[in-house]
């Protein structure tokens, strides 16, 4: 029974001091993190950078992306991206494509309806406090599934197996105010496009409204937050309250 204990109290004292050094080790890289080097670009030189990029990705003549092994290299103790992408997990609109930008440029959040959970938005918070990124860019597209549900919820009062309800649930507000903003004789297409829209608009006012993290570097001119909407179609993509 002694033996037990003892075998027991060795076993409790491994854990603690293993997660001690755990510990250390992730507040020795938090560290590292915030003093490693950041963009050198203002919101206003990212914005550009994109909104070129974008114009390339139209015209086909987009350059390769920089994803040499060089800079896979030169990035791999830290990264140094110059925009957030919020953007919609929509396969056909993957955001280093449509800005022509290689290893280490965006730092890219993804979900259906390009919405903004706790993970997504701890990982935003994450950009702008350690990595020091300037701009935050929300991204809707043309014919957004995720959007779509939402109005089908709202006109037809839709109901979707598993968590796919629970993921519309924060764009319905967005369909709601299209409705409202909009004649009755507007298509459904119509609709849903200024669905996509105000969905936009809702996640980034909530960003630059409601986020203490986010609201300092707002006002001390170091961090812009942007609305855009991608066109399957054409390619293009449009900014707007910018």
């Amino acid at each position: 029974m002694h033996s037990h204990d003892s075998d027991k109290r060795r076993l409790l004292k491994a854990l603690c001091c293993g997660g001690i050094a755990l510990g250390t080790v992730a507040a020795a890289a938090g560290v590292g993190a915030a003093a490693g080097k950041k963009t050198a670009m203002t919101a206003q030189q990212a914005l550009q950078a994109l909104k070129e990029g974008n114009e390339k990705f139209l015209n086909d003549s987009l350059q390769a992306p920089v994803q040499s092994k060089e800079r896979r290299l030169e990035i791999a103790q830290g990264q140094q991206p110059f925009a957030v992408l919020v953007s919609c997990s929509d396969s056909r609109v993957p955001p280093e494509l449509l800005f022509g930008r290689g290893l280490g440029e965006l730092f890219i959040v993804r979900n259906a309806g390009n919405t903004v959970d706790t993970v997504a938005m701890g990982s935003i918070q994450y950009a702008v406090a350690q990595l020091g990124v300037p701009l935050i860019v929300v991204m809707g597209h043309e014919r957004c599934g995720a959007v779509d549900a939402a109005l089908s919820v709202v006109e037809k009062n839709t109901s979707f197996p598993g968590s796919i309800g629970q993921m519309v649930e924060p764009i319905v507000p967005a369909v709601l105010k299209a409705q409202s903003s909009m004649k009755g004789s507007a298509t459904r297409d119509a609709l849903l496009d200024a669905a996509v829209r105000h969905n936009v608009m809702r996640v980034v006012e909530r960003l630059r409204t409601t986020e203490a993290m986010l609201a300092e570097p707002i006002k001390a001119g170091k961090l812009m937050i942007v609305g855009a909407r991608y066109d399957l179609d054409d390619g293009r993509v449009e900014f707007f309250n910018a």
